[in-house]
């Protein structure tokens, strides 16, 4: 399948399984037509070229599918009546459910973790090898936990709503997938460039639809501006760089002036949410050409904001790192000191801590944090990367050691 063939299914996998999933009532149902219409459009497409009318003719097989479901022997006794019965298809309107399918997907019965996978799957078109190959899970859990999703949306609601006010569900299973793509939980990969620019294509989307949500525009701005450092973020052999250390040449200029741009406008309207200020914050990084030159105390400012929006413990974390880049690290640490009942074990935390200390000349307590945050992370980069830190603050370490003991000496 040829990459425009393939975005372009991706773009109307949402359009084609809304009105399918409204007018059959089985989102379940409707979804697997759709998938099994994507295997047959990518076939016929590549070799016949794309019809006049992609989205028609996607619909309509998708169309035939859902009603081969419907007549097949697991599903007779429920649905060869209503198939029989069933008015000729009407015209394919121009209604763009992709809104509605994102709040379908993101619906509150599910796990953050689910609403993903089944974000993927439905609005993002991607099949379930592709998404259990991004999770790291076998294909036939992935299977198992998409189709226990649509078991739960179908219990909770019969048919697909249209979008209520509030977009924060849906925006919070978009960063988290991107979060995920930027920064992977697990694996020998730092990260899952594929995941993070899925997120970014859906985030788009989601924007072109509210254009006037600040928050939409924000999370997008956010996105861009993080996924510009992509190409710094790793070395040859995919070990993991620090900021610090980035060459900011390999920083996507293009991708970065749009996100700028983007919050820039944004930040504007005068109302402010958490997306908008993280996005402000990566704005701030990235039109900075080095660590040095970096305004920290804007950075100090907006996560000052951002903690009293979110009370996150993330983003206290954040914060005194730009307190220490300011004020020294023991202020850094000072601000910490709450985190360890929020933040039990959780490797991020000693991590931050090792490079507070090792900022204040304590490489002994630094390695201790170091390899007490490798020992946490299950993923391999960061694990290596937090290893090779406790290595050096140590070898720091033996060497002050030493130099003392030769001052020593008569």
């Amino acid at each position: 399948m040829t990459q425009p063939v393939e975005h372009l299914l991706r773009e109307l996998a949402p359009q084609v399984l809304g009105p399918l999933a409204r007018r059959s009532g089985d989102f379940a149902a409707a979804e697997d037509a759709v998938q099994e219409a994507l295997i047959v459009a990518a076939e016929h497409w590549t070799r016949h070229g794309v019809p006049e009318h992609p989205r028609a003719w996607l619909y309509r097989t998708a169309e035939r599918k859902l009603t081969d479901l419907f007549r097949s022997e697991q599903a007779r006794r429920r649905r060869e009546e209503l198939v029989a019965l069933e008015p000729p298809a009407p015209p394919v309107d121009d209604h763009d459910d992709t809104l509605d399918l994102l709040f379908l997907c993101c619906h509150p019965t599910l796990t953050p973790a689910s609403a993903i996978a089944l974000t993927l799957r439905a609005v993002g078109g991607l099949t379930t090898a592709e998404i259990a190959r991004a999770f790291l899970v076998p294909e036939a859990t992935m299977a198992q936990r998409i189709s226990r999703s649509k078991a739960r949306i179908k219990a909770a609601t019969a048919e697909l709503r249209a979008p209520g006010e509030r977009l924060e569900p849906v925006l919070r299973v978009l960063y988290l997938m991107f979060n995920e793509g930027y920064a992977a939980s697990a694996g020998d990969d730092l990260q899952r460039v594929d995941l993070a620019a899925e997120a970014i294509r859906l985030t788009r989307t989601a924007h072109a639809l509210r254009p006037d949500d600040g928050e939409v525009a924000g999370l997008l701005a956010l996105m861009l501006l993080t996924h510009a450092r992509r190409a710094a973020r790793t070395g040859p052999l995919g070990e993991l760089v620090p900021l610090t250390e980035q060459d900011r040449s390999r920083w996507d200029g293009t991708m970065i002036a749009e996100g700028v741009a983007l919050i820039t406008e944004t930040m504007a309207r005068g109302v402010v949410g958490e997306y908008q200020l993280q996005a402000s914050i990566a704005a701030v990084h990235d039109t900075a050409t080095s660590t040095d030159t970096t305004d920290w105390t804007q950075i100090r400012m907006l996560y000052g904001l951002l903690a009293q929006l979110t009370d996150s413990p993330m983003v206290t974390l954040n914060l005194a790192i730009a307190e220490a880049m300011l004020h020294g690290p023991e202020a850094g640490l000072r601000l910490l000191e709450p985190l360890d009942e929020q933040l039990p074990g959780h490797h991020r935390l000693d991590a931050v801590r090792g490079h507070l200390h090792e900022m204040r000349g304590d490489t002994t307590t630094a390695a201790k944090h170091y390899t007490a945050a490798a020992k946490a992370t299950t993923n391999l980069p960061e694990q290596q990367y937090l290893t090779a830190k406790a290595a050096h603050a140590r070898r720091v370490d033996n060497d002050v050691l030493a130099d003392v003991s030769a001052n020593k000496q008569p």
